[in-house]
């Protein structure tokens, strides 16, 4: 029985490792990749609207571990980043540029200096504000588990999340009691049981969808896409 025990540790701890390598090499080249498109983000930023170029907000990390998540600065530098988490299409504090981003992901690549330094992985469940902290009880605190990642299932099907929000009541009462639960039940029918294969589909799909190449099947939510009044979408 030990003998079994250690080397399922042993099997364990070489799938971590081989993860963490990956992760490294994948946001390394990507970084190197990317510069010059970063830079030129970086450029308009400032030039539109001065610095910073970054933007940092307090997340959960693997085990409920607080880290700063980096992105490009979407709002005029005089928002504070610990204000409202909800925010409208067209909402007056979001920059020319930060539209963009928005409606590109590209505000996103910042994360990458994110799993480099071993906050996130490149694949893992979106990393929720403090701010919901207490939605991660009956069972969903097992989603904490797992690292943090840029890419992963609900990321995918979720790509337009805003579209879920109710057009009047509380929308964040909605995500606690509708969109959250159905995003870490999500998270732990998939990390459970991932594989290697598996991650390297949803990196595939990840990169489709942002691109706008492949658009993912819609959730089942209790709510439905509405397109007559502003969507409303989490910083």
């Amino acid at each position: 029985m030990a003998t079994v025990t250690t080397s399922a540790v042993r099997g364990a701890n070489f799938v971590e490792v081989t993860r963490r390598a990956l992760d490294i090499l994948l946001a390394a080249v990507s970084l190197i990749a990317l510069l010059p498109l970063m830079s030129l983000i970086a450029l308009a930023i400032v030039l539109e609207s001065g610095r910073p170029v970054f933007f940092s907000h307090t997340r959960l990390g693997l085990g409920g571990r607080p880290f700063r998540m980096y992105k490009f600065r979407k709002f005029h530098k005089d928002c504070s980043s610990n204000g409202l988490q909800l925010t409208l299409d067209g909402d007056a504090r979001m920059t020319k540029i930060g539209r963009l981003l928005r409606a590109t992901k590209l505000d996103e690549l910042p994360q990458l200096w994110n799993v480099l330094i071993g906050d996130m992985s490149v694949i893992g469940p979106r990393p929720e504000s403090t701010g919901y902290a207490d939605c991660f009880k009956d069972g969903f605190e097992d989603v904490l588990k797992f690292k943090p990642g840029i890419l992963g299932p609900t990321q995918v099907k979720f790509r337009d999340e805003a579209a879920y929000f109710p057009a009047v009541g509380d929308v964040d009462e909605f995500y606690r009691k509708v969109l959250f639960p159905i995003k870490a039940r999500m998270d732990l029918d998939y990390y459970s049981g991932r594989s290697f294969l598996g991650d390297l589909g949803w990196l595939v799909q990840g990169i489709l969808v942002t691109i706008g190449v492949h658009k993912p099947a819609a959730p089942h939510t209790a709510g439905k896409p509405h397109d007559t009044e502003p969507s409303r979408t989490r910083v």
